[in-house]
């Protein structure tokens, strides 16, 4: 592809979306709707973007970043006018110039890369996508003449009944010859009920002009659905949401329910591995070949090794190596990090810890900022006093040791190799390896003393 400018128009308020979050920002599959245009841009090779935005501007530019140019759209007076305001990247390109909205989500790059190499192999001024509907109502019509044509586009409104049966509609996207568009902008007018500068009016003007105009007719309408409501988005995020599904199928993943799992598109999962009823992937994650995920189980942003098993559990920033597994009801927060073949249990909240391999860690427990060493055992109900209300401290567990149930570990504290804690014990003090630490209130038993409170208390009832 020669050099090309996209010029992606974000600038629209959505009043229909009816959200204070700007349209362009709304989630399909977890990633934003302009961002979607963005990847397609980047995989059809063209590099050069400038992303027309206006209302909710400082958040587009926070979600986008550094890797786009950006234009100021103040006023929305139409598309053509979104264009004008794109003036000083426009000024620079040669080439051809591809303009499309930044809320089409499923356009593929493929689209993108015929629609310029038809208009740089006609030598067009213009080329321009379509497709069919059997219902085209809402779309602008294509006119071609006898030989086929682009001869201009006409709206809805303005269309006769005969032209009102044409079925080729204009889903807006557009690819210019650039020297072309910089002559034709300063002629659009806004002779209209709206007084807007409409792009559909440059196709007249290329007519106008004995210019050369190409359609290229896409088989899948799909594609070009745009997103102006809640409805249209809940659309989207299903289509792409069994497509991202079926790649998977595809590469040897079983998805044992279609209709109640979400994985996100830069999710890579192993062949073999079985992702259960209600769960959910998404973000940078990684499963590894083998391993079986949920059902109810939400991870994000985690790598998860081969053969390991998430039962009914939440992983967010963790690591699970290979044949680990957590759940039901484990909460892996940043930073958790299990070796091979750890085991947490139900209830178990683990965060910033390094949980050596072997280890097992079963229920009821709390583990954060620690470092546990391989094949010790963490009993029930145990918990890591990492906080002092200002600063944060580590707890490190050795190799091979037994922490009874309910004990509280103070951090700072060290549990060295082999040591042993009693069951019940608060640890303030460093056990040395070998040792058993006993941290609990000696026991006493005081004869006959319930016997005889329950009898004066019967006494004092009758």
């Amino acid at each position: 592809m020669s050099e090309t400018l996209a010029i992606v128009l974000a600038a629209g308020q959505g009043t229909r979306m009816k959200s204070d979050l700007p349209k362009v920002l709304h989630p399909v599959v977890g990633v934003p709707l302009v961002s979607w245009v963005l990847r397609s841009l980047g995989e059809a090779g063209v590099t050069d973007v400038c992303v027309v935005v206006g209302h909710g501007s400082e958040k587009v530019r926070e979600i986008l970043g550094d890797g786009v140019r950006f234009a100021v759209q103040s006023e929305q007076k139409g598309t053509a006018h979104a264009v004008m305001c794109a003036g000083d990247a426009l000024a620079d390109s040669e080439g051809s110039v591809l303009i499309l909205a930044g809320d089409v989500p499923m356009l593929c790059a493929e689209t993108m890369r015929k629609l310029v190499a038809m208009r740089e192999e006609s030598v067009a001024d213009l080329a321009l996508a379509t497709f069919r509907l059997t219902d085209p109502t809402g779309y602008g019509r294509i006119l071609r003449d006898d030989l086929g044509n682009v001869v201009g586009i006409v709206e809805q409104k303005d269309a006769t009944d005969e032209q009102r049966a044409i079925t080729e509609v204009n889903p807006a996207v557009y690819c210019f010859e650039a020297k072309k568009l910089r002559e034709l902008l300063p002629r659009v007018g806004n002779d209209n009920a709206q007084g807007e500068y409409y792009l559909p009016d440059l196709v007249k003007l290329i007519v106008e002009d004995g210019g050369k105009i190409v359609g290229m007719e896409s088989p899948n309408p799909d594609e070009f659905l745009g997103i102006n409501d809640r409805w249209q988005l809940a659309e989207a995020n299903e289509i792409m949401r069994r497509k991202i599904l079926r790649q998977h199928g595809e590469a040897g993943v079983t998805l044992l329910d279609i209709n109640s799992i979400t994985i996100g598109p830069d999710v890579e999962i192993g062949q073999d591995s079985v992702i259960h009823p209600n769960t959910v992937i998404e973000g940078k994650t990684s499963i590894g070949y083998g391993s079986a995920i949920g059902p109810n189980s939400w991870i994000k942003d985690s790598v998860v090794g081969p053969r390991c098993r998430v039962f009914m559990s939440h992983l967010d920033q963790a690591k699970m190596a290979e044949g680990s597994r957590c759940g039901p009801f484990a909460n892996l927060r940043p930073g958790a990090d299990l070796q091979e073949e750890v085991k947490v249990g139900n209830f178990v909240e683990i965060k910033n810890a390094v949980i050596g391999s072997g280890t097992s860690i079963s229920h009821l427990t709390y583990i954060g900022d620690a470092r546990v060493g391989s094949r010790s055992n963490i009993g029930a109900g145990t918990i890591t006093c990492n906080y002092d209300g200002f600063d944060k401290f580590m707890t490190e567990i050795g190799d091979d040791c037994f922490v009874g149930s309910n004990s509280t570990l103070v951090a700072p504290v060290k549990i060295e190799d082999g040591s042993f804690i009693a069951a019940g014990s608060v640890v303030t003090r460093d056990v040395p390896s070998g040792a058993m630490a006993i941290g609990r209130g000696k026991q006493e038993n005081k004869e006959q003393w319930y016997t005889a409170w329950r009898a004066r208390k019967t006494s004092e009832k009758q």
